[in-house]
């Protein structure tokens, strides 16, 4: 069994797509959350090309968030698209990560991606909120490359 298909348990992997639906409840915003072995690249790098493999740049308001770990490697990072990025904090995707590696180095995985998602789910949705015609473009499920 490879690292990235022990990184989280089927149990934790519902309670991220959950967290993903929830998020995106309130907001027009897309969250994805991409696992693979490794990575040679530095971790933002790899998520961008990452993030364009997923299509996450197909979005009518260019407000997609990717999550990407490189489970082996033990690098992470967030990706958010120039919809969002051009509209949060300075250092908001940094305390996204810190607020995520708070929970890895204890271990606690999937808690980490969970809160940090829930997170960026408020941030998305002050920024794009909800809108009736607005339909879940990306699927919710986490990829694995």
């Amino acid at each position: 069994m490879s690292q990235v298909e022990e990184f989280l348990t089927a149990e934790q992997e519902q309670v991220i797509i959950k967290a993903i639906k929830i998020a995106e409840k309130n907001t027009s915003g897309e969250i994805r959350v991409h696992l693979e072995e490794n990575t040679d690249k530095p971790p933002l790098e790899r998520a961008l090309e990452v993030f364009h493999f997923l299509k996450m740049d197909a979005t009518e308001l260019k407000n997609g968030v990717l999550i990407y770990i490189a489970v082996k490697s033990k690098k992470f990072a967030i990706y958010g698209d120039e919809g969002i990025n051009k509209l949060v904090p300075e250092n908001f995707w940094n305390s996204e990560k810190e607020l995520m590696l708070s929970h890895f180095t204890k271990g606690n995985f999937s808690v980490g991606i969970e809160l940090a998602i829930l997170e960026v789910g408020e941030k998305l949705k002050e920024f794009f909120p909800y809108k009736s015609s607005g339909n879940n473009e990306l699927s919710d499920e986490i990829s694995k490359g």
